[in-house]
């Protein structure tokens, strides 16, 4: 595959699936296909969605209530990571050839406030994206639009057998 800056990635919202799509284009990576055609278990077990997949960028949705809550009575930290990690996998997920794969080697994210309950949008798009790796970024906020966190992901590009038992 050739390498796609974050620009060319951004320019091409047409190859974009969102989560009501009946017809799914060949042009979309397996890994694509399999999210829009049914939750991961991880996704049914905290609840959240992946609502829009394509080309670099993804957005991930939680209705966060009570069954997230950490003993301080707020959202759990490692519920924002979870979302922020699957919109930021789905985001370059988008960018891999059929016959590619990926694994995340780093994960940061940055809490700025608490949440009890709302809806929350995970938005993340790749700032680069090489040849065999990839930085990218995701913030979540809430349905007010109210920044709650901001991670960011390096991801590296599995091909040849690597890639086949993923």
């Amino acid at each position: 595959m050739a390498r796609r800056s974050a620009r060319e990635i951004r320019s091409k919202k047409k190859n974009t699936v969102e989560k009501d799509t009946t017809r799914l284009s060949a042009s979309v990576h397996p890994l694509v296909r399999k999210v829009i055609e049914a939750k991961p278990p991880i996704a049914k077990l905290i609840g959240f969605e992946v609502v829009e997949i394509g080309e670099g960028r993804a957005i991930g949705s939680l209705q966060a209530g009570p069954q997230h809550a950490n003993p301080m009575g707020t959202l759990h930290g490692g519920v924002l990571c979870d979302i922020a990690d699957a919109a930021m996998g789905m985001a370059f997920a988008s960018t891999l050839a059929p016959e590619e794969s990926f694994t995340t080697i780093a994960l940061n994210i940055n809490f700025f406030r608490p949440v009890w309950q709302a809806r929350l949008k995970a938005e993340a798009r790749v700032i680069n994206r090489g040849k065999s790796v990839g930085y990218l970024e995701c913030d979540v906020t809430d349905q007010d639009g109210k920044h709650i966190a901001r991670a960011n992901s390096t991801c590296f590009v599995l091909r040849g057998e690597s890639a086949k038992t993923r």
